[in-house]
């Protein structure tokens, strides 16, 4: 059975900075090395612009060049964000995160059995809740 494994936005930067870790590191070495994807969130394109726009992150390149590098990168690939996840994350059982995207992630990690690679503490809070399965970056 494949693992597939969902970086959140935060783990997106962490991994790129390499300082993620070494549970999550592993985990997604074996996934890599199995020949799985690693999947990104097409709503982590739109956080890493609200970030790098209002200055809370720095990048070498403009966001859109530094996502688009990203997914060009060897077993990494953009997750599907379909009409009717996106719907499910308005309807999210139990104490779910406010954030929007937060949201769409943990619908998209329930709708297709992902295990999200987080640092995001609400989200790990929610998968700690049995929502969805998440591992600490």
């Amino acid at each position: 059975m494949k693992t597939h494994l969902p970086l959140d936005t935060c783990a997106v930067i962490w991994v790129g900075n390499h300082a993620i870790d070494e549970g999550a590191r592993v985990a997604i070495t074996k996934a890599l090395s199995a020949d799985e994807s690693i999947f990104v969130s097409p709503i982590s394109a739109w956080e890493l612009g609200l970030l790098t726009a209002r200055g809370r992150l720095s990048l070498q390149m403009s966001a859109e060049r530094w996502f688009d590098e990203l997914l060009r990168a060897p077993g990494i690939r953009l997750a599907e964000m379909p009409p009717p996840v996106l719907i499910a994350s308005s309807f999210l059982p139990g104490a779910y995160p406010k954030d929007p995207a937060d949201r769409i992630i943990a619908a998209t990690a329930r709708e297709y059995n992902y295990r999200v690679v987080t640092r995001d503490r609400r989200l790990l809070a929610y998968a700690e809740g049995g929502y969805f399965q998440a591992l600490a970056c």
